[in-house]
């Protein structure tokens, strides 16, 4: 008797709960009866490989099952209907969708479906083909004929082998055969010699003289090839063999590296979690798993195969031969495509999960397993982004070490094309990614943890440390003082500049960050920046003078609670102004997009994503442009390849200008064109906007169909009515008063009745820069008219809107009509135009010529001064933070100021232009007295010290903080301009890039002091304590965020003639050994300096990283990337890169060391005397230590 068929009744009611919950497709089908054509309606839910159907929606047990492997779907037209019944019942019967569904084995009857709609049923089935496993089971069909195929193939060649070998055992017969043929002629041959000879041969003289003739000659032969032997060893090829082979040996030993981290991936984290969303409170689904980690368990099993031959490849060593191996991996090295392409969205989710406790509780459990060594869950995911780089790294080492006649030349040249070529595609991926991880670092040394940097589109800008000013009540600054050294200690913060927001922190002694209780997390859209304060305000009027103008303020004005000012303090005027330039340019994007949107989406049919997306010049590749994928900070995609026409144009596009761009551009400029070139644009822009600018610019911005300002009426919960609408200044603005005509812009319109009126107004001078009152609602369904408000009735109002900012014009105002200015001249303006003047005129006062209220409404004027506004924001930037540019090109700098001066001869320019235009006027005409930075030629000429200190009289203490103040003034001597073109790698090096030079020799030189001052001490207790005392120096570097400096030490530590002395090694301390061990690893050169970027990554400035690190990575961008394409237009993406990097050196050359000179001990460091070179060093080991016998 046949037994019936068990299955497990809860796990399938478990199943079609899940498919009830998340099932990939659910609703109602129709399903045809057995008997009769009946069709009943059922409920149907399709969880992976298996569909379920209710009674109801609402029914918990399921009717039926079906198992979807291997079935197939196909439609099927409407069965025949019979004449009976309605014609309109026919008709619906005939428009539904028939289906059904085939299974592939035996004895199952087929499953017929039907649904209302045709598109309902085309995603049935399309969802009922997915899981079927169709491509699936096509696929192993394929890979099995294939499989077949290679059986035939083996066959044939065994058969083969057989007959060959069988041909072999033919032969050597044929051989044994002739071989005894030639014996037996042999012994004819001896038979046949005379008798006499043989007396001959036995005669021992002449047996001697066979002996030593014998010997000479096999003496003679072995010298010969010993020289042959010995002068390969010396020829420069077997050298490059021998690098070759270090090259080969490092490799393996990363894959093996990486295959570990790989494994700690998958095997510590990605299975654990796996398994954690299969528990009954799961703290982390099955998807977000899969969005986390995405395909690296398929990567690790190709890294797996690929390090086993590796290591086969080893066990024929000398003969090393790879290209198959990487012929045989490339093909498959597209998976990392996925990975990289998703890797930004894998760390949003990684974040999003992270706010969950009981997930970050596990994770925390999982990253302290010691396997991980310390390392997060980022970490281990990041390790995939680097190593189609370093394959690329490599196989250019291995060409470099490859004769050309090699066999394996052109194989690994193609393999590194190869890799090139998907390197480049997957760079438009990696940005974004590098972002989020600093913004995941910063979040993490916080220690309340920070929300807003969990928003992909948050972009990091600079970070460093300045002084707050304590304030007292109505925002009036205490009598401090600068030098005090309470301000300096309590006032110190840590500051974090984003795209959208501005974080101060505390530093707690442990080195964790604490962000304030208050004004700790700051929007930049409601802040309004102040370089100078308030001239009005009687305890500020000194303060200028009181904090050497070294300080500007902060005014913030949340809509949910009271207003309240940041005063901040940088440690010099550069970083103030490059502060200042990076929270301005901030600012006028979030603004300047804000005001757009408004505009463009409240008054117009044309919003602001539509009008970029209608402008394809935006987006769209052309035959001198090409896009990538990432968007940049203003949300434009981001430039690839172009032109340098085209680059000038996206500089002065008045619609946006993004910051990462900007900075991009300015640092990397004088690889593809000149200052002339870019100075000439800036000024065709200011003095012919309209035939500079393109016109697809001049068209959608002005866009806004005056039809259409009242009728777009929004709600009143909307988001967009919370932001700030005034614009912030060009350069920051001194908020001192003005004697000529105020006036005043507001705009009115029918957005609701809570908003009432946006009143852009300053207030005046004796008013507080914090108070405000609500502004009065008017009557809706109002149009806006411009018109021009005197001095006096301006004065008089007293409606101050919470949006209003100090960077404002007062001249103009928006009033309905029929009100009390109705009897004022005025004239028609759209919300466009408005837009313009408030961004391009913001201003206290009227500058004669400018009193005529018709020419505000001139569409001409308003591009006039919106191009002169971009033009001084460029000018800005460039001189505040390039001031190198026009130190070392006088010609340039005269330029600059002849078109300065010619902006401030026109009539028309407004109050706050003039006053930008006079800021970078006054900074490129003053000298740079007020530099607080120290250079090495003052401290070398501040040290002629009688008496110079000697090691044993100096402390650990004393020697690293002035190794730290030499090395960073050293380091910040360096131009940006010489990290261009690979300067220090060529053969005028030194005319190229002597400051660079100088870092390096610099480095050299300290590393020699400390090797000997160690090697000058006879006995071996004062060299161990000598050890001792500078690996104490290096750990007390390490404090000091000294990264070079404890290269310096480790470097003079390890070299052969100190490391070759064993007894003086002996006599060291196992701390001193276990931290020596430490401090190298930390600054190890494996994996690219992983250790030492991780580490640089959790630091804030001030700190000095090993400059060798970055010019590394400049020598490969350059190397691996051409600065044009075949078709000349300017690699963009690789002048990214090299501003990424050059922008990480600037952050922490432009943060100074607060440490006090020391004569003596600058002087002891410098002092060159004391320096062995290196074969006297090794002499002396020698000496001290000889080398042991053999």
């Amino acid at each position: 008797m046949q037994k019936s068929v068990r299955y497990n009744e809860g796990h399938a009611l478990y199943l079609a709960f899940l498919a009830r919950k998340e099932g990939t497709k659910r609703g109602f089908l129709s399903k045809k009866a057995a008997e009769a054509s009946r069709w009943h309606e059922k409920w149907f839910a399709l969880y992976q490989n298996v569909l379920f159907y209710f009674e109801g929606e609402q029914s918990g047990r399921p009717a039926g099952m079906y198992l979807l492997e291997g079935c197939s779907c196909e439609r099927t037209p409407a069965p025949p209907r019979t004449s009976a019944g309605p014609a309109g019942a026919r008709d619906a019967l005939d428009k539904q969708y028939y289906f059904t569904v085939l299974f592939g084995h035996e004895g199952q009857k087929p499953l017929e479906l039907r649904c209302e709609e045709e598109q309902a049923g085309k995603e049935w089935m399309e969802a009922i083909h997915q899981a079927s496993y169709a491509d699936i089971l096509i696929e192993r069909e394929v890979l099995m004929q294939k499989y077949i195929h290679l059986v035939q193939i083996v066959e044939t060649e065994k058969i083969a082998a057989n007959q060959l070998r069988h041909q072999l055992e033919d032969q050597d017969t044929e051989i044994e055969r002739l071989k005894s043929e030639i014996v037996a002629l042999n012994k004819t041959k001896e038979r046949m010699r005379p008798y006499h000879s043989h007396q001959e041969d036995e005669d021992p003289d002449i047996k001697k003289i066979k002996k030593v003739q014998s010997f000479m000659r096999g003496w003679l032969c072995r010298r010969k090839w010993k020289t042959i032997v010995q002068d390969y060893i010396c020829s420069p090829h077997a050298e490059s063999m021998r690098k070759r082979n270090q090259i080969v040996f490092a490799m393996v030993e990363a894959e093996t590296e990486y295959v570990h981290q790989l494994y700690i991936l998958v095997n510590g984290f990605l299975r654990p979690l796996r398994m954690a969303a299969s528990s009954k409170k799961p703290p982390i689904s099955h998807d977000d798993v899969s969005s986390i980690f995405l395909n690296s368990e398929t990567i690790m099993f190709l890294h797996e195969i690929f390090h086993q031959g590796l290591k086969a490849r080893l066990a024929n060593w000398p003969t090393l031969v790879l290209a198959d191996l990487f012929d045989i991996l490339l093909p498959m090295l597209n998976i990392y495509q996925e990975f990289v392409r998703n890797h930004q969205y894998s760390l949003q989710v990684l974040a999003n999960c992270k706010q969950n406790r009981d997930f970050d509780k596990l994770l925390k459990q999982y990253e302290a397993n010691p396997a991980c060594e310390g390392r997060m869950l980022e970490t281990f995911l990041t390790y995939p982004m680097f190593q189609i780089p370093r394959y690329i790294i490599t196989l250019h080492e291995l060409l470099a070490h490859t004769p050309h006649e090699h066999v394996e030349r052109k194989s690994l040249e193609f393999a590194k094309s190869k890799l090139e070529e998907l390197s480049r595609v997957m760079h438009d991926e990696v940005s974004d990614t590098e972002n989020i991880r600093k913004n995941l670092a910063i979040e993490r040394m916080i220690v309340e943890g920070c929300d807003i940097l969990l928003d992909t589109s948050q972009t990091f800008i600079r970070q460093g440390s300045l002084i707050q000013v304590p304030s007292v009540e109505r925002g009036k600054l205490s009598k401090v003082r600068l030098g005090s050294l309470s301000l300096k200690k309590e006032g110190e913060r840590q500051c974090f500049l984003f795209t959208k927001h501005f974080l101060i922190c505390t530093r707690s002694s442990g080195g964790k960050l604490h962000l304030l209780k208050t004004g700790g997390v700051l929007s930049l859209i409601e802040c309004t920046l102040i370089e100078e304060p308030d001239a009005t305000d009687d305890d500020s009027k000194g303060s200028g003078h009181m904090f050497g103008h070294l300080d500007f303020k902060i005014v913030v004005e949340p809509p949910d609670a009271a207003p309240f000012t940041v005063v901040l303090l940088a440690p010099s005027r550069q970083e103030k102004a490059a502060w200042m330039s990076d929270i301005s340019q901030c600012v006028d994007n979030i603004r300047c997009n804000g005001l757009m949107t408004i505009v463009f989406e409240e008054n117009s049919k044309v919003t602001v994503p539509h009008m970029i997306k209608s402008d394809a010049r935006l987006h769209k590749d052309d035959t001198d442009i090409c896009f990538s994928k990432t968007l940049n900070s203003c949300k434009v995609p981001q430039i690839r390849y172009a032109s340098v026409e085209r680059l000038l144009e996206r500089l002065t596009d008045l619609r946006f200008l993004s910051i990462d761009f900007l900075n991009t551009f300015l640092h990397t400029y004088r690889i593809f064109t000149t200052a002339a070139v870019v100075l000439a644009k800036l000024s065709d822009i200011y003095k012919r906007p309209f035939t500079s600018i393109p016109v697809r610019s001049l068209e959608l911005f002005f866009a806004a169909s005056p039809n259409n300002r009242g009728e777009h009426m929004v709600d009143g919960k909307s988001p967009r009515l919370c932001r700030k609408f005034s614009s912030p200044p060009p350069l920051a603005v001194s908020r001192t008063s003005s004697p000529v005509r105020a006036r005043k812009l507001s705009l009115t319109s029918s957005l609701n009745s809570r908003i009432g009126a946006l009143d852009l107004t300053t207030s005046s001078p004796s008013s507080s820069p914090t108070a405000h009152s609500p502004a009065a609602s008017p009557p809706p369904h109002t149009s806006a008219v411009l018109e021009s408000v005197p001095a006096d009735r301006a004065g008089d109002s007293t409606e101050l809107s919470p949006c209003r900012s100090p960077s404002t014009p007062r001249h103009l105002r928006y009033r309905q009509p029929g009100g009390q200015a109705a009897d004022s001249p005025h004239c028609s303006v759209s919300p466009a135009s408005a837009f313009a003047i408030a961004t391009a005129a913001a201003g206290h006062g009227s500058p004669p010529g400018f009193n005529n209220t018709e020419r505000t409404c001139d569409k001409e004027f308003i591009i006039r001064r919106t191009a002169t506004n971009r033009v001084l924001n460029v000018l800005r930037h460039w001189v505040s933070k390039h001031a190198q540019d026009f130190e070392l090109n006088n010609e340039l700098k005269m330029n600059v100021l002849n078109l300065l001066e010619e902006v401030l001869r026109d009539p028309d320019l407004l109050p706050q232009e003039r006053k930008a235009t006079a800021n970078i006027l006054r900074a490129l005409s003053q000298d740079d007295q007020d530099d607080i930075h120290l250079k090495l030629e003052d401290i070398i000429q501040m040290t002629d010290c009688p008496k110079a200190e000697c090691f044993e009289t100096l402390s650990a203490m004393e020697l690293a903080e002035q190794i730290t103040l030499l090395d960073h003034v050293v380091f910040r001597s360096i131009p940006y301009e010489e990290f261009l073109g690979q300067g220090w790698m060529k053969l005028d090096k030194n005319e190229r890039a002597p400051y660079i030079m100088k870092t390096s020799q610099h480095f050299n030189e300290m590393s020699n002091l400390v090797a000997s001052q160690i090697m000058n001490y006879a006995d071996i207790s004062s060299r161990a304590n000598a050890i001792e005392k500078w690996v104490a120096v290096a750990d007390i570097c390490r404090c000091l965020h000294n990264y070079n400096g404890v290269l310096e030490i480790t470097a003079a530590l390890n070299r052969s003639a100190i490391y070759r002395l064993k007894k003086t090694w002996a006599k060291v301390s196992k701390q001193t050994k276990a931290l020596m061990e430490k401090l190298q690893k930390t600054v190890s050169s494996e994996g690219r300096f992983k250790n030492l970027r991780e580490t640089l990554k959790n630091c804030n400035p001030p700190a000095v990283p090993y400059l060798g690190m970055y010019l590394t990575d400049l020598a490969f961008i350059e190397e691996g990337t051409p600065n044009f394409t075949e078709e000349g237009l300017v690699n963009f993406s690789k002048m990214r890169m090299i501003s990424h990097i050059i922008r990480e050196i600037r952050q922490f050359q432009q943060t100074a060391y607060r440490i006090d000179q020391q004569p003596k001990v600058i002087q002891y460091l410098l002092d060159k005397a004391l320096i062995i070179d290196e074969d006297t060093l090794y002499e002396l080991s020698l000496k001290i230590e000889p080398r042991l016998p053999a």
